[in-house]
């Protein structure tokens, strides 16, 4: 089937935009417990990007769940999809040269070489946001832990359903070790290099 440059010019749209944006698209999936500090940190990188002149766009889980994604439930099935949909989007924001920073439990391996698979593997950094158990259930402002705690919440990860940590990721930030000042500055100087763009 001829494509009569219609395909070429959709792949070198992403380059012509970062152009424009003078910037690098890339995907920083965040990845760890509820509460370990992914949407906090989602927020900090996002400022500090900003301040910098960069353009970037969060997809944070907990929005995603209330929105796009708001008729699925908890089972593995439902998880698996949500988080495709998540990386879907993601990557559409990729193309458009807009660096993506996605806070995302992401609880299994599989469903984060999914992610890394449908965003494409040189724009895609695994971020393991690592926080203890304990130190994530003393966090619960939202009372979530405690709820799976009483059953009132079915297959929450790390009580009812499993967290399986990541065995290499691009980069790991213990936020039950660092502050956010810290931890914030870690990322910034892991993502700086990343965006820069080159002509």
């Amino acid at each position: 089937m001829k494509d009569n440059g219609l395909l070429t010019r959709w792949f070198e749209g992403q380059h012509e935009k970062e152009v424009l944006l003078k910037q690098r698209a890339h995907v920083l999936w965040m990845c760890g417990l509820s509460g370990a500090g992914k949407s906090t940190l989602a927020r900090c990188l996002d400022k500090a990007l900003l301040e910098k002149g960069h353009l970037s766009q969060i997809i944070d889980g907990d929005v995603i769940r209330n929105g796009l994604n708001k008729g699925l439930g908890f089972s593995e099935a439902d998880r698996y999809e949500n988080l495709r949909r998540v990386a879907e989007v993601a990557k559409l924001f990729k193309d458009c040269g807009v660096i993506t920073i996605v806070s995302f439990i992401s609880p299994t391996e599989k469903a984060r070489q999914l992610a890394r698979e449908i965003v494409g593997a040189k724009d895609f950094s695994e971020i393991y946001i690592n926080a203890s158990l304990e130190v994530c259930e003393k966090r619960d402002t939202k009372g979530l832990y405690r709820q799976a705690r009483q059953g009132m919440i079915s297959n929450f990860t790390g009580i009812g359903s499993p967290f399986e940590e990541p065995e290499n990721p691009d980069l790991e930030i213990r936020t039950d070790q660092l502050s956010v000042t810290e931890s914030t500055a870690i990322l910034l100087e892991y993502t700086l290099p990343l965006i820069k763009h080159k002509n």
